[in-house]
C-alpha cells in the first residue's frame, strides 16, 4: 500500500510563536516510520519552508510579494529539511528531499522522470519528502497550495490513501462561530457537499489553504481511486485506526479509478488553460461518442493560444464544459478555419496539420456543467510553432510546449466554490482541482 501524507504550515510552525512545533512534527515522524515498517510507503507532502524562513527573517507577517517569499522560501527549506532528516534519523529511516514546480509537472519528459525517480525511492525505502519549489515558482506557475500538490502526487504515484494533515475536520458549518457545527465523517456525493455547507474563509497566518483547497485535493485523488481524509495533525496515530474504518476523520472514499494514467493524467492535471474553443450541436453529440473535434463543428474561440495547447470545449449553446484537449491549431488559426470542412483547411492556411483541430486520442470528456457567464481565460499568448513546406507531425507525435487547460466550474449559482475541470488524453470522465482559496473551520493548509 501506498500513503501520501501532506503535513501543512499550521502543523509544522507554531502560528502564535513562529517556532517549530517539534512535538507534534516528532509524531507525525514517528508514525510515518511506523508506517514504513508495516510494509506501507509513505510519500510525505510539506509545507512549512515559507513560514520558516519568515521567522529566521524577523518578518511580522508572512510576505506577500513573490520576491520576498521566494526569498524565505531559499532560507526556510535548508532548515526544514534539517530538522525532517534529524528526526527520521532516530529511527534509521532515509529520506529524499523532492521539490517541484508546476513547470516540472508541465513537462512530459520531465513528469515521468518524477514518477520514475519516487517509485525509485520507494523501492529503496526512502520516504521521499516534497515540496513545491517556493524559490523558483510565480504567481503564473504555482501549484497553488500543497494541498492541489498532494492531490496530483496521490495521483502520480498510484496511493491507495491520502490524508491531509490540519487542524479541523470538515463541518457543516466553522465550530469557531456557530456552536451548532457538527463534524461530517463520510463524504459520497462532492456536489451535494458543497451546496450543503459553506468552505470559505481563511487559513491560518502561517498558511496559504483552506478547506476550499482540501475538497479540490480530494476530488483530484479520488478520481484515481485513491480515498482521502482529511483528519488532525495533532493525533497523527489515529491514521492507522482511519485505515481500519474507524470515525475519525472526514472521508472521501476514492471512486473506480479511470484508465487515465501516465501522459493522459499529466494532460488531465499538470496543464494549465489557454483557452477554450465553442461547439455548436452537432459537434456536442459527435464528442459524446468518442469522435474527434472538426472545425466544421466549431462556432468560436477565446483566448490566444498556440497549437499543441491544452483548451477547454464549451458547448455555445449551454456555455457547458464539455471536454478537454489539445488542439492542432492556434488559436488565430482555428479563427480562420471554423465552420468550414477540413478538406478547405489547406485552402484557407496553406498547409494542413491535420484534418481534425482536436484528435479523439487528445481529448477527454468531462461533466457537464454550466461554465461562468461571459469568463473567458485571460492567458499570455502562446506563439505558434514555425511553418516549414512541409505539412509537420499529425496530432499527437508533437510534445506539447508549455502549460495547458483548466477550466473554472461553479458548484452552484450561488456558490462561490468552484470546480477546476481539466484536460486529459483519451476518453474518461472526471473532476479536478487547483483552486486557491480559502476553507471553512478557517482550516488551514
Amino acid at each position: 500500500m501506498r500513503v501520501v501524507l501532506k503535513v501543512g504550515s499550521s502543523t509544522i510552525v507554531d502560528p502564535d510563536t513562529g517556532f517549530i512545533a517539534l512535538s507534534n512534527l516528532a509524531r507525525i515522524v514517528e508514525v510515518i516510520c511506523e508506517l514504513q515498517r508495516s510494509g506501507i510507503r509513505v510519500i510525505l507532502v510539506t509545507s512549512g519552508a515559507v513560514a520558516l524562513g519568515q521567522r529566521v527573517l524577523k518578518l511580522p507577517a508572512r510576505p506577500k510579494e513573490t520576491a520576498l517569499k521566494q526569498a524565505c522560501a531559499a532560507v526556510g527549506q535548508g532548515r526544514l529539511m534539517r530538522v525532517y532528516d534529524d528526526l527520521f534519523m532516530q529511527f534509521n529511516q532515509p529520506v529524499a528531499q523532492v521539490l517541484l514546480t508546476r513547470e516540472d509537472v508541465a513537462e512530459l519528459s520531465h513528469y515521468r522522470s518524477i514518477c520514475r525517480t519516487i517509485n525509485e525511492l520507494l523501492s529503496l525505502g526512502v520516504v521521499p519528502i516534497i515540496n513545491e519549489n517556493d524559490t523558483t515558482s510565480t504567481a503564473e506557475i504555482r501549484f497553488g497550495d500543497n494541498d492541489t500538490l498532494s492531490g496530483l502526487v496521490a495521483g502520480m504515484v498510484d496511493a491507495q490513501w491520502l490524508f491531509l494533515l490540519t487542524d479541523c475536520l470538515l463541518h457543516t458549518a466553522n465550530p469557531r462561530t456557530d456552536p451548532n457545527a457538527t463534524p461530517i465523517y463520510e463524504v459520497e456525493n462532492m456536489e451535494q457537499l458543497l451546496q450543503a455547507v459553506d468552505v470559505t474563509g481563511s487559513g491560518t497566518s502561517v498558511g496559504t489553504g483552506g478547506m476550499a483547497t482540501k475538497l479540490s485535493a480530494a476530488q483530484l485523488a479520488t478520481a484515481t481511486g485513491c480515498s482521502t481524509a482529511i483528519c488532525l495533525g495533532k493525533h497523527p496515530d489515529h491514521i492507522f485506526r482511519i485505515i481500519r474504518g474507524e470515525r475519525l476523520a472526514t472521508v472521501f472514499r476514492g471512486r473506480r479509478p479511470t484508465s487515465m494514467r501516465d501522459r493522459k493524467w499529466w494532460i488531465r492535471h499538470g496543464l494549465t488553460q489557454r483557452g477554450c474553443v465553442l461547439v455548436d450541436s452537432g459537434a456536442e453529440r459527435s464528442l459524446l461518442h468518442s469522435a474527434s473535434l472538426f472545425a466544421a463543428g466549431i462556432v468560436g474561440v477565446r483566448g490566444p493560444f498556440g497549437a499543441m495547447s491544452a483548451v477547454s470545449i464549451v458547448s455555445a449553446a449551454t456555455n457547458a464544459v464539455l471536454g478537454c484537449g489539445l488542439v492542432n491549431y492556434s488559436s488565430k488559426e482555428i479563427e480562420h478555419i471554423k465552420g468550414v470542412k477540413s478538406e478547405r483547411i489547406y485552402e484557407l492556411l496553406g498547409y494542413c496539420d491535420a484534418e481534425e483541430v482536436i484528435h479523439r486520442q487528445n481529448l477527454v470528456l468531462v461533466h457537464h456543467r454550466p461554465a461562468s457567464p461571459g469568463s473567458s481565460p485571460s492567458p499570455s499568448p502562446s506563439p505558434s510553432p514555425p511553418r516549414t513546406s512541409s505539412p509537420p507531425p499529425l496530432s499527437g507525435t508533437r510534445e506539447a510546449g508549455g502549460v495547458a487547460c483548466i477550466a473554472v466550474v461553479p458548484f452552484s449559482p450561488n456558490s462561490q466554490q468552484v470546480q477546476v475541470v481539466a484536460a486529459s488524453v483519451g476518453v474518461g470522465v472526471g473532476v479536478g482541482g487547483d483552486v486557491e482559496a480559502g476553507g471553512s473551520c478557517a482550516a488551514s493548509d
